[in-house]
């Protein structure tokens, strides 16, 4: 199974790629299946938020298009922070959605990749705020598939790489916590795009999600262009196969199905 379970199209703020060609593109390279997850970020983008109803209407008419082509599902980014779950939860409930990845792009209000959030706090401070919000939401919100990019805060600490170890209490806890309520956690490969020095989640969160039991996994490039759909699926698996994990999985009705790795 070859599944992108992470693209962004035109309906999400920070893509201008249409959806259908996106969809022929995934077809060319020969994925099985692709899931659109658009973002929505409460509390910080106002207006620019995915226009649910359009995106649906378009992703329908993509399904039909594409038909026996390939799998096309119907999901979403949720850029969540703990004042904004009932806004999300309205939203989840008004939609067929078949999966959801629950992210954490802001904290307060404040975005990371503008290093708004990292001004005037210590290094510690804000790696673990950051982990303790994602924490917090999870206590709060079951309405999710995965959990997106878990260590995306170090792609934007100004400070350097903080050591794990120093995080490994909460990022146990969310783990144990996933772990708990049936969910997963995302590799998400635009670590190549970023070149980074390791996955994301990096192989420490991993293995450690796979020494406490953990078993769902999801591969998403995170593509807002065609360039980078369906980015290192095949490597990523394999990474995987070596750290002990069996299958990658996919979602429909927001049910997970495994699949044995390549």
């Amino acid at each position: 199974m070859l599944a992108d379970y992470h693209l962004h199209t035109i309906f999400s703020d920070d893509s201008e790629n249409p959806m259908d060609s996106a969809v022929r593109r995934a077809i060319a390279l020969g994925l099985d299946e692709i899931c659109f997850t658009e973002h929505i970020d409460y509390g910080v983008k106002t207006d620019l938020n995915c226009d649910c109803d359009a995106y649906g209407a378009e992703l329908n008419r993509c399904r039909e298009r594409y038909a026996g082509q390939i799998t096309i599902r119907m999901g979403m980014e949720f850029g969540m922070q703990t004042h904004t779950i009932p806004t999300f939860q309205q939203t989840f409930d008004r939609y067929p959605f078949d999966f959801i990845i629950l992210s954490c792009h802001q904290v307060e209000d404040r975005e990371f990749w503008k290093y708004e959030f990292q001004e005037d706090r210590a290094q510690a401070e804000y790696n673990r705020r950051y982990y303790e919000e994602i924490l917090k939401v999870m206590q709060q919100y079951r309405d999710y598939s995965v959990l997106g990019h878990l260590d995306m805060i170090r792609r934007y600490d100004p400070a350097g790489d903080y050591p794990f170890e120093k995080v490994r209490d909460l990022v146990a806890e969310i783990l144990q916590t996933v772990i708990g309520q049936g969910k997963g956690i995302e590799v998400n490969t635009s670590c190549y795009r970023y070149r980074l020095p390791d996955l994301t989640p990096g192989r420490e969160i991993l293995r450690l999600y796979r020494a406490l039991g953990g078993e769902i996994l999801t591969i998403g490039s995170d593509a807002h262009d065609n360039a980078w759909i369906g980015c290192q699926l095949r490597e990523t698996q394999a990474a995987l196969r070596e750290m002990g994990f069996r299958a990658v999985y996919t979602y429909e009705g927001m049910q997970p199905t495994a699949h044995p790795l390549v």
